[in-house]
């Protein structure tokens, strides 16, 4: 039998520790755990756990990447002005809101966030206000031009879009609202008013939104372009009080109701379906990128701390080698 080297032209490496950054295909011997390993990729996305947070809760805002996140406010029962920030391993409490608020839509990331409407009291039909998170604290900045709650948000703490949410009167909306790093202004509406609904998106010129409750559970999906929304191709399940991550282009639809751990992917043309969560929830915060993302709280019901780390298919992976 021929060896790895007469096959490749090299010995295997012989490391301390596994490379930081290996390629797909490398392999090396790690000498301080007495194996060989090599680099892959997952050929499916999975659900991890991840740190739990401190305060249990659901409708909460989220903002930044699987490994560096933000949740804000929220409901453990009332409204609650709670932040916690996540490290990739654990959560810590940091500053509050200024405003207590639950059904918060958020964007941005974990040292620039922007957090915005919601429910609260004196204003449980909905607020407007908008406030900015600078890494330390939170700083009112100005509200939106429509109050309401439960909407989707896509974009960054500079250049961030906000679409559709709940109303007292329709209960639905189809209102979207840019903002600009220091104020709002109302765009094209959505094609198709509702609440409850997720969104991803890089900026106020690109996003995507999907589901949501339109009077009935929809699977509607519409994509922006930074003048107006289209009609693309549907979810597989239609819910509501999901979430979403990535970009116009690149998504995850997770969770909702009916109560479902169903994770869905987008390619910037259809969405197909991939491995559920581990525990099914609805209104849960999420943050982060199709191939790396994080779902933190949620109700199951009750409302839940847990925390599930997302892993995409075609992700690196290390592998040991057994001779087994």
């Amino acid at each position: 039998m021929a060896s790895y080297k007469e096959i490749f032209g090299t010995n295997i490496e012989v490391l301390a520790s596994d490379p930081a950054n290996p390629v797909e295909g490398q392999v090396w011997y790690n000498s301080t755990d007495n194996v060989v390993k090599g680099a892959a990729a997952t050929t499916a996305g999975a659900w991890a756990t991840g740190g739990a947070l401190n305060s249990g809760r659901y409708s909460l805002g989220g903002a930044g990447t699987q490994t560096a996140a933000l949740v804000f406010g929220g409901a453990p029962s009332g409204p609650t002005a709670a932040t916690e920030s996540y490290d990739g391993t654990s959560w810590t409490e940091v500053n509050d809101l200024n405003s207590a608020r639950s059904y918060i839509g958020g964007a941005g990331t974990q040292t620039a966030a922007l957090g915005f409407g919601g429910s609260s009291t004196p204003e449980p039909a909905g607020t407007g206000k908008t406030e900015s998170w600078d890494g330390t604290s939170w700083t009112e900045v100005n509200d939106l031009n429509t109050g309401r709650f439960i909407t989707a948000a896509a974009g960054i703490q500079t250049s961030a879009l906000t679409f559709a949410g709940y109303r007292p009167s329709p209960n639905t909306s189809a209102i979207t609202e840019s903002w600009n790093g220091t104020s709002w202004t109302e765009v094209a509406d959505l094609n198709t008013a509702r609440f409850s609904n997720a969104g991803a998106g890089a900026d106020n010129t690109s996003a995507l939104t999907f589901g949501g409750n339109t009077g009935s559970v929809t699977a509607n999906t519409e994509s922006w372009n930074g003048t107006s929304w289209t009609e693309v191709n549907n979810l597989n399940t239609a819910r509501f009080n999901l979430v979403g991550a990535g970009t116009q282009t690149l998504a995850l639809g997770i969770g909702g109701e009916p109560l479902t751990g169903k994770t869905e992917e987008w390619n910037g043309t259809s969405w197909t379906e991939t491995t559920d969560l581990s525990t099914a929830r609805w209104n849960s915060a999420a943050a982060g990128t199709q191939a790396s993302a994080i779902a933190a709280g949620g109700l199951i019901p009750p409302q839940s701390a847990a925390t599930e780390e997302w892993t995409g298919a075609g992700s690196p992976l290390t592998v040991t080698f057994t001779d087994s």
